[in-house]
C-alpha cells in the first residue's frame, strides 16, 4: 500500500500559485489511490484465477500509468524548491558539460524539448552502464521511458501543470521551473546513481 506524500512545504514557491498546486497535489493523490485500488484489484483477480481474462489484460496495462503518475509526480515534486538552488561546480555539472559542451547548450536543449507541443513529462536521464546524461520525451507516463535510467530531473509539461496560472503560455511556466529547480536534489540523485 503506497501513501501519498505531503509537498504543502511547496505552497509559496515563487511562479506557482497555492491553487494551482493544490490542485496538482489533488491529481498526484489521486494517482497514488487508483494505484492502489489497481493492485489490490489485480491481486484479488489473481487469488479468483481471473488473470489471462481480457479485463485483467486491460488492468494490467493501466499498472504502468498509474504508478508511473504515482513516481513521476513525487519526482517532479521534490525537485522543485521555493528558492531553488544553483547547480554545484563538480560531479553532475562536469557530466552535463561533457554531454551537452556547456550548460547552456544542455538548457536550450531541455527547454526546447518542454517547450514543443503535445503532453507528457522531460527527463533528464542518467544511463549507470554508459555514464551518459539524456535529456527526455516521454510523452505518456507508461511510453518513452529508458529502461535502466535514473530519472535525475523531472518536469511536467502536462497542461495542469501550469495553465491555471499561465493558461497556454507554457513557455513562462518553463522560466518559472527552471528558477525552482532543487539542484541539490538532482545531483544527490546523480551520485546515488554513481554508487
Amino acid at each position: 500500500m503506497y501513501t501519498a506524500k505531503k509537498f504543502d512545504h511547496l505552497l509559496g514557491t515563487p511562479g506557482f500559485s497555492d491553487t494551482l498546486l493544490k490542485n496538482h497535489f489533488t491529481l498526484y493523490e489521486g494517482y497514488v489511490t487508483n494505484f492502489n485500488k489497481l493492485n489490490d484489484l489485480l491481486v484479488t483477480m489473481e487469488e479468483e484465477g481471473k488473470v489471462g481474462t481480457p479485463v485483467d489484460s486491460e488492468l494490467n496495462r493501466r499498472f504502468g500509468w498509474e504508478f508511473n503518475g504515482m513516481r513521476l509526480h513525487e519526482l517532479y515534486f521534490e525537485n522543485i524548491g521555493k528558492s531553488g538552488s544553483q547547480l554545484g561546480e563538480n560531479g553532475l555539472k562536469e557530466h552535463m558539460i561533457k554531454e551537452w559542451g556547456t550548460m547552456e547548450a544542455w538548457e536550450k536543449d531541455f527547454r526546447t524539448m518542454a517547450a514543443m507541443r503535445g503532453i507528457g513529462w522531460i527527463i533528464v536521464y542518467y544511463d549507470a552502464c554508459a555514464k551518459r546524461l539524456f535529456n527526455v520525451w516521454v510523452n505518456e507516463h507508461d511510453m518513452g521511458h529508458f529502461a535502466g535510467c535514473v530519472p535525475l530531473l523531472v518536469m511536467d509539461v502536462f497542461e495542469h501543470a501550469y495553465i491555471t496560472d499561465y493558461g497556454i503560455k507554457r513557455a513562462d511556466y518553463i522560466e518559472s521551473y527552471m528558477k525552482a529547480i532543487d539542484w541539490s536534489v538532482v545531483e544527490q540523485r546523480y551520485e546515488n546513481s554513481n554508487k
